[in-house]
């Protein structure tokens, strides 16, 4: 089995960002506050390598903040830093993540030349509304304009996107997820929002100016957006904020579970099972065994097998799950049918 790419993070927070969101909160995010440098990239890296096997593919990734919006001589520095380990070892490239109003065409060239491979753009809703609530302070058609200037310029692209921000509705994520499709990235991060400690969403929220999602709003709402992506050919490749003791002390509401996204892969499996027993009429069976891959196993029982027992109550009879190797990563099949 080929090993997969590890990505290497080193953390930039809120340095150079122009605006202040109203759910930003970069400090705990990422967990730090300190500004890199040099120095702490190349220790990051040495370290992080150490774990990577001899024949494993990295890239190093430059998350949190705005990196583009950084003064440049500390984005030449830091990409400087990282650039040598990419000859030393199978290194595939540079991650950096940033804003749709601070790319332009001379900003990705440079970008490119330094070894960036990989560009992610935070467009968090494709509805203009939402956006202006939210204080990003840039627009639907600044997104557009940089994944094509992106994209033209042939990096990969990972659009990002939020769900349950201030005037977001499930229609209008759903016109969000639409809208990335057409862009055509090659990945997509969905992160329903939190209310974070000492934030502008904190303050509203306690007002009554702000309703902030369940966990439970979340799943239903990602659930659609993953099967909407999937159908595209477009991976999900994150759902929801990284867990950590840190941040989960300072959540005070919203969508945050540290395992979100086999909850909401649950729910899509759950979904396929009962379309699946629906299509073939199956009249009062005994015992149903129902295949999956054997990485969704689990997934598709449920947390606490949630899922076989909702089955079980629905059909009346005994439900089971197996792995098999036939079935791909996403898909559902009867195995046995027992009358």
């Amino acid at each position: 089995m080929t090993p997969r790419r590890r990505v290497i993070p080193v953390f930039v927070p809120h340095l150079g960002c122009p605006n202040a969101c109203v759910f930003c909160s970069q400090r705990l995010i990422s967990g730090t506050e300190s500004v890199p440098t040099p120095e702490t990239v190349r220790t990051a890296v040495e370290t992080a390598l150490k774990s990577v096997p001899d024949n494993g593919t990295f890239q190093i990734a430059f998350y949190g903040g705005s990196f583009t919006a950084v003064p440049q001589p500390l984005q030449d520095a830091l990409l400087g830093a990282a650039v040598p380990f990419l000859s030393r070892r199978k290194g595939t490239g540079i991650r950096i993540s940033t804003r749709p109003d601070c790319i332009d065409e001379e900003t990705v060239a440079r970008l490119k030349a330094a070894g960036v491979q990989t560009i992610e753009l935070g467009a968090q809703s494709l509805s203009d509304d939402v956006l202006a609530l939210s204080g990003r302070g840039h627009s639907r058609e600044d997104t557009i304009r940089a994944a094509g200037i992106i994209r033209k310029a042939g990096m990969e692209l990972i659009l990002q996107m939020m769900t349950g921000l201030p005037g977001d509705t499930p229609e209008r994520a759903m016109e969000t997820a639409h809208g990335l499709i057409a862009l055509a990235p090659q990945g997509v991060r969905i992160y329903p929002a939190v209310v974070l400690r000492g934030t502008e969403l904190e303050t509203m929220w306690r007002r009554g100016a702000y309703k902030a999602h369940t966990v439970e709003d979340a799943v239903s709402i990602c659930a659609r957006l993953y099967e909407m992506f999937e159908q595209a050919g477009i991976p999900v490749i994150r759902l929801g904020l990284h867990a950590s003791e840190s941040l989960g002390a300072d959540v005070v509401a919203g969508a945050y579970h540290p395992a979100l996204g086999e909850l909401v892969l649950s729910r899509v499996l759950f979904r396929r099972a009962v379309a699946q027993i629906h299509a073939v009429a199956i009249e009062k069976p005994r015992r149903l065994v129902l295949g999956v891959h054997p990485s969704r196993v689990s997934a598709m029982a449920g947390q606490k097998r949630q899922n076989i027992r909702a089955l079980e109550e629905m059909l009346h009879c005994r439900v089971t799950v197996s792995g098999t190797e036939k079935a791909q990563a996403g898909d559902v099949l009867l195995l046995e049918v027992e009358k």
